[in-house]
């Protein structure tokens, strides 16, 4: 698990992500679900955008920490290509997920 945190959010990928290795998405959300409480105070980005073989019963491991999340008042969001999926937040750019965080922070700062 490689995690790299800022003033905003704090982005999480897979350790074996940039070399083109096979990724373990099970045991990859068994970690993240472990360590979770390290990171429930954070928006978090979870980044598989150099993963171009996950199928969609793999996001679907993450729905219900991002219903969690969601519900603690943070921003999850995932950087995937493919798939729309109504309970978590989808972008094909890891920018794209930044201005989620973004938006999503001033919306609650607002109270929308």
């Amino acid at each position: 698990m490689i995690v790299n945190k800022t003033d905003a959010y704090t982005s999480i990928k897979p350790s074996n992500a940039d070399d083109n290795s096979s990724i373990n998405i099970l045991e990859f959300s068994k970690e993240l679900i472990e360590k979770y409480p390290i990171f429930k105070s954070d928006n978090l980005i979870i980044d598989f955008s150099n993963n171009f073989n996950i199928e969609l019963d793999e996001i679907l491991l993450f729905s219900q920490l991002a219903m969690d999340h969601k519900n603690n008042k943070k921003s999850f969001v995932i950087v995937c290509n493919g798939f729309d999926i109504d309970e978590i937040i989808m972008v094909p750019t890891f920018k794209e997920a930044e201005d989620v965080v973004e938006i999503e922070e001033i919306e609650r700062d607002l109270g929308i």
